[in-house]
């Protein structure tokens, strides 16, 4: 009976070994997560280029830029953060800028050339700006005040996706509208759109707007400036008023009764 203990030991010692190796290496296990744990891969980005993630609960600048393999510093940069950022469960940042995969053309059944019109990318978008003449100084445009040439229009994205700058024109269209500085496939974002208005006017909007542009959308923004008294158009004030044709009259007919008064007044003194 004694010799089979030494047998029963090897068999009991070989079975919890196994079981620490199992526990060890099994993917599945707290053990095994906990020490193969790695740097996540980076999710896809989308067609613009962009590689997104939506952060969860507890997540920190640290642990997102430690999971995904990322350097702290550039994640800051990324995304405008600074040192103090508290991120919240559900938000949006950008983890990095891919290079946008333009489509791969396929062979056809035959050597032909067809040409089609390629439709505006997805996940890109359009602003189209225009400076109008506020004659009436409302801050709307109306059907007729139009564009004013020798301004500057100004888009740029939060994140510094895009930055575009084009002049303001004057021009109308076939339609007789006036034709509009846009900028076309702007990658999806937070657009702050400006203007810089010509010398001789005075703005009558706000010269500046912050906007989220969203696939295949098409923004149009107005601003409206109005001429100065440097451009001597003699534009009244509200606080000004023109002479009353009604005034002028009376005084005409107080004079007149002076005089026939005057007249009578002499002709008794002479009687």
């Amino acid at each position: 009976m004694k010799n089979i203990w030494p047998g029963v030991a090897t068999v009991l010692f070989s079975v919890l070994l196994l079981l620490v190796f199992v526990l060890l290496g099994a993917p599945g296990t707290a053990f095994g997560s906990a020490l193969q744990a790695t740097s996540q891969p980076m999710p896809t980005a989308g067609p613009d280029g962009r590689i997104l993630y939506t952060v969860l609960a507890n997540d920190t600048q640290w642990g997102i830029a430690a999971q995904f393999g990322i350097v702290l510093s550039d994640l800051q940069n990324l995304n405008s953060w600074n040192g103090n950022e508290i991120l919240g469960e559900g938000q949006v940042i950008l983890l990095g800028l891919a290079s946008r995969q333009e489509p791969t053309p396929t062979a056809g059944p035959t050597s032909e050339a067809v040409a089609t019109l390629t439709p505006e990318a997805p996940g890109t978008g359009s602003i189209c700006v225009l400076l109008f003449d506020d004659v009436n100084g409302d801050a709307t445009r109306q059907a007729t005040e139009f564009g004013i040439a020798g301004g500057q229009a100004n888009v740029n994205e939060r994140t510094g996706l895009a930055s575009r700058t084009a002049p303001t024109e004057s021009a109308l269209d076939a339609e007789g509208d006036p034709v509009r500085t846009c900028f076309e496939e702007l990658p999806v974002g937070e657009y702050t759109i400006s203007v810089a208005i010509p010398d001789g006017y005075n703005p009558t909007t706000a010269p500046n707007i912050t906007i989220q542009i969203s696939p295949g959308q098409t923004q149009e923004i107005n601003f409206g400036a109005q001429a100065g008294s440097s451009s001597n158009f003699g534009l009244l004030s509200p606080e000004e008023g023109r002479p009353s044709p009604v005034m002028g009259l009376l005084g005409i007919v107080l004079l007149l009764s002076g005089a026939g008064l005057g007249i009578y007044t002499l002709q008794l003194r002479r009687r």
